[in-house]
C-alpha cells in the first residue's frame, strides 16, 4: 500500500470522493504541515498553524497508480485559486500534494505541468512538497458527508461513484 496526503479544501468532500475510487483502500481526514503538533479544528481554522485541511490517501498500487490518484484530485479542485475552494477561504484550505516519498513529489510536479496547467491561462497554485507531519482530525470529522448525508460540499460525487 502506498500513501499520498491531497489538500484540496475542506476536507470532508475529497475524503468522500476518495472513498469511492476503486483502489483506494483507506482514507483519514487531518491537518498537514502544521507548525504546532496535534493542533485542533479551532486552531487550524485560525491560520496561525499553518496546517492545511489534508486526506491521507492510502492506496493499492496494483489497482491504481499515483497518476490516477492525481487524475481523480484534479477533478475535485480549481487548482488556480490560492488558499480557497469552493466557498472556503483561508490558508487551511490551500490546495497541495504532500508525500514522504521523494519520487512521488517529482511526479506530482511533472503531472501538473504536463497535464493540468496546459489546461488553464492562470498559474496553477497546488503545493507541492515534502510532508513535513500529519495529525488526524477530530472523530467527528472523519467521514463527515456519510455520517451527515444532509450536508455537502462543492465536489459532485457522481463522477467518483461508479468506479469502485
Amino acid at each position: 500500500m502506498k500513501k499520498i496526503y491531497l489538500a484540496g479544501g475542506c476536507f470532508w468532500g475529497p475524503q468522500a470522493a476518495f472513498d469511492l475510487v476503486k483502489g483506494v483502500t483507506k482514507t483519514v481526514v487531518g491537518y498537514a504541515q502544521s507548525i504546532i503538533d496535534n493542533p485542533s479544528y479551532e486552531e487550524v481554522c485560525t491560520g496561525l498553524t499553518r496546517a492545511a485541511e489534508t486526506v491521507e490517501v492510502t492506496y493499492d498500487e496494483s489497482i491504481i497508480d499515483l497518476k490516477g490518484i492525481l487524475d481523480n484530485f484534479f477533478k475535485m479542485i480549481n487548482p488556480t485559486t490560492l488558499n480557497r475552494q469552493g466557498p472556503d477561504a483561508g490558508t487551511q484550505y490551500r490546495t497541495g500534494i504532500y508525500s514522504t516519498d521523494e519520487k512521488d513529489l517529482e511526479f506530482a510536479s511533472e503531472y501538473i505541468q504536463k497535464y493540468v496547467q496546459p489546461q488553464y491561462r492562470l498559474p496553477v497554485v497546488v503545493q507541492v512538497q515534502p510532508l513535513v507531519n500529519f495529525y488526524p482530525a477530530e472523530n467527528y470529522h472523519q467521514e463527515f458527508l456519510k455520517k451527515n448525508p444532509n450536508r455537502h460540499c462543492n465536489i459532485d460525487l457522481s463522477q467518483f461513484g461508479n468506479n469502485k
